[in-house]
């Protein structure tokens, strides 16, 4: 059987969850957070070593100032009230992404999770955020020319933001495309796409794609 190592997901459907039910965007961008915790539930459970969320991208600033506001809150909220379940649960918290356009609150407060979370062990957690592949390989590539080493496959895996390639991509909400997510690290990863929206994603399903991934004959270019 296939061994799953770094499994990564596109969260998408927010918002459409909620206007199904007649409530804002906002309301399926608060019950899509709640998710995130039982995945990583699963995920310990599984023996999985690293899970990458693609939270919100680098296009995402086009949307409305008022979702966007909301989301930045939404992510503070976040990542105060899921310390204690991390610290606890052996969570090692990352981002991925530039944090810099960030304001100094946010800042601060991904930067003391995971300075709580550093030593943990039992899954490393990467949130996707202010995230797109485009920008993470041209900044791979900015330190690289300045650090005048030699550009190849090992020195730029080296400067991305996760360098471990990923084995398996899921997305939810229906749409069949990798929206700019981990464009290197997911060359090989095996693809799965549900028209379930992320918030209501639950482990029976990914525990389903998740046996489907470890029974795949996986080739690499082979026979």
């Amino acid at each position: 059987m296939n061994q799953l190592k770094h499994l990564g997901i596109i969260m998408d459907g927010n918002g459409r969850w909620a206007k199904k039910r007649g409530f804002l965007r906002t309301k399926g961008h608060e019950v899509g957070a709640n998710v995130v915790e039982k995945i990583c539930e699963f995920c310990i459970d599984e023996n999985i070593e690293i899970l990458s969320l693609y939270a919100f991208s680098t296009e995402n600033w086009k949307r409305p100032q008022k979702e966007v506001d909301f989301l930045m809150d939404l992510l503070k909220k976040f990542l105060i009230s899921k310390r204690e379940n991390f610290i606890n649960n052996g969570i090692n918290f990352n981002t991925i992404g530039d944090i810099e356009p960030f304001n100094d609150e946010l800042k601060t407060e991904i930067k003391t999770l995971k300075e709580l979370t550093k030593s943990n062990k039992k899954l490393k957690l990467n949130l996707a955020i202010n995230y797109g592949a485009r920008d993470e390989l041209i900044r791979a590539f900015k330190i690289l020319a300045n650090s005048g080493e030699n550009i190849n496959e090992e020195t730029l895996n080296a400067k991305l933001d996760e360098p471990v390639e990923l084995d398996l991509l899921i997305r939810t909400g229906g749409e069949r495309r990798l929206s700019n997510f981990m464009l290197w690290q997911s060359s090989y990863a095996e693809l799965a796409f549900t028209r379930t929206l992320w918030p209501d994603f639950d482990k029976r399903e990914l525990a389903l794609m998740v046996k489907d991934y470890k029974n795949k004959n996986r080739r690499f270019g082979g026979i």
